[in-house]
Formats: C-alpha cells, sequence, structure tokens
C-alpha cells in the first residue's frame, strides 16, 4: 500500500490500515484580539452563514484579524481628530491631569462607540 495517495484533488496519509485526508489549516500568527473576538460573536448570533463559510473555507482566523487591525487603526484615527477638535493637547496633560483623563476617557468612549457600530457590529 502507497503512503500517500490523492483522489479527488485531497491528499490522504495512510495510518495503520486506513487512509486519512492529510488537511493542513493556513498559518496565521496575528492575534484576533479584543474587537475580532467582539466581531466574531457577533457573527455567530447574527449572520451564521458568513461565519460558517468563513470557517469551512479556514479563512475565519485571517477575516478577524483583519477587522481587529482595521478597528485599532480606525480607533487611533478618530481619537487624534477629536483630540485636534476639542483641543485636548499635552500642555492640558501637564496642566490639569484630572480633566485631560475625563476628556480622554470621553474621547476614547466615543471613538470606541463608533468603530463598534461601522466595524465590528454591521
Amino acid at each position: 500500500m502507497k503512503e500517500k495517495i490523492t483522489e479527488n484533488g485531497i491528499d490522504y496519509v495512510l495510518v495503520g490500515d486506513y487512509y486519512i485526508p492529510d488537511l493542513k489549516l493556513p498559518e496565521e500568527n496575528r492575534p484576533i484580539g479584543k474587537y475580532g473576538r467582539m466581531h466574531r460573536e457577533y457573527l455567530k448570533e447574527n449572520n451564521l452563514a458568513l461565519f460558517n463559510d468563513l470557517l469551512l473555507s479556514c479563512q475565519l482566523w485571517t477575516y478577524l484579524a483583519d477587522i481587529n487591525e482595521q478597528a485599532l487603526e480606525r480607533l487611533q484615527v478618530i481619537i487624534s481628530q477629536m483630540q485636534k477638535a476639542e483641543s485636548v493637547t499635552e500642555k492640558m496633560k501637564e496642566d490639569n491631569q484630572w480633566e485631560w483623563v475625563q476628556k480622554m476617557n470621553s474621547i476614547f468612549n466615543r471613538a470606541e462607540e463608533i468603530v463598534l457600530s461601522e466595524l465590528i457590529y454591521r
């Protein structure tokens, strides 16, 4: 008996007396992060067809890693734009730390809501 055979485009490996499909997942080393995990849960609950399609085609992890990176980049852009618009500067941080923290928390929360509605829960 041959150790490896190919049938219908699938490679099989001989293990004992049986041929088992030699399946390999694509290597993805990027983390899916907070926003990738949130989007995964959203897909499971609201778009099961897309979730299953990505899962069965071995593209889910890559898709979620991309979503996470896009969300983080978009978050940084929005935060910097809001900081400029509201004059939240390093000078304010030196002069009045508590006010700076309050404004930055407010900016972050609003920016995150925008990202969640644009990318995660769509």
